[in-house]
């Protein structure tokens, strides 16, 4: 789980990279390209990922999954990697009203403590990134890193009711599939053909997302809920902290507050809502990136 967080972390600095030039569409798509191999070139992989029984489900986890990647990648172009994740990983909150609305989980109410708590914390990280003279600093791109984790809320839902009648491969299957059908329209249209360093970085976005993607899969069978949301949080830190070190994104007090405030509202959810639930399926903690 570790390992998973570490290259999520470096998945958004190598994304920020290739965003550079390229957009951030079409580094998504070829995120999920690149993630659909094991599938298509493994075949106990792909007769696994065939063989399923909710169509709508899966459909849903993989739809609003390209959605939340999209929107992800696109927050990461436009504004800076430690902000852009730091938003796609509140996903957990919304995931646990989702799971009360669609699919019928009692969540206690102490969860209203920690959430304020995580919120204002993203507002003090956005504010401190705003430009001199603006009063909020909630701009558009933030508007879509946060619509970003909404989406990932929803993805992970049907995540969660899917795997009650279906195979990890399947889900993984649909969320890579339906991510590049989701994100090919916007890729292709603004497709700039990579050249020199950009294919490295591109390669790289991939190859530590599929990685952090197989990894997070093995380490649920082992992992509770807790420990998941604990863990996962590591790749906020480490994508801030390389895109201090290498990208020249500063991170200053009320940033800092604002990340730690994030991290432990977003923490105290994922303690709330596992108390609700059982350990196994650690699915919703992890965004759709």
């Amino acid at each position: 789980m570790v390992a998973s967080a570490t290259m999520f972390g470096c998945m958004a600095f190598a994304a920020k990279i290739a965003s550079a030039r390229l957009s951030g569409p079409e580094v998504a798509m070829v995120r999920f390209g690149v993630g659909l191999l094991p599938v298509l070139v493994v075949g106990r992989y792909r007769r696994a990922a065939t063989k399923f029984s909710r169509v709508d489900l899966l459909l849903s986890r993989g739809f609003f999954g390209g959605i939340a990647v999209l929107l992800y990648f696109l927050a990461i172009e436009h504004t800076s990697a430690g902000v852009a994740t730091l938003l796609n990983y509140t996903a957990p909150i919304w995931s646990g009203m989702f799971s009360v609305l669609f699919i019928g989980e009692n969540i206690s109410a102490k969860v209203l403590i920690p959430m304020p708590i995580a919120l204002l914390g993203v507002y003090l990280v956005v504010r401190a990134h705003a430009p001199v003279g603006d009063s909020m600093g909630f701009g558009k791109w933030e508007l879509v890193g946060a619509l970003s984790a909404v989406s990932s809320g929803i993805a992970v839902t049907a995540m969660r009711a899917a795997r009650r009648a279906e195979n990890s491969w399947a889900v993984y299957g649909a969320f890579c599939l339906l991510g590049l059908l989701t994100t090919a329209p916007l890729g292709i249209y603004s497709w700039k053909t990579p050249r020199g360093s950009e294919w490295i970085a591109l390669a790289a976005t991939s190859i530590l997302a599929m990685g952090a993607q197989l990894a997070l899969t093995f380490s649920l069978r082992w992992v509770d809920a807790m420990t998941v949301g604990v863990i996962s949080q590591l790749a906020v830190l480490i994508a801030m902290l390389l895109g201090t070190l290498f990208l020249g994104e500063t991170i200053n007090g009320m940033a800092a507050a604002g990340a730690l405030l994030t991290i432990a509202g977003v923490l105290g959810v994922t303690y709330v809502t596992s108390l609700s639930r059982p350990a196994a399926p650690a699915d919703e903690i992890v965004p759709e990136s």
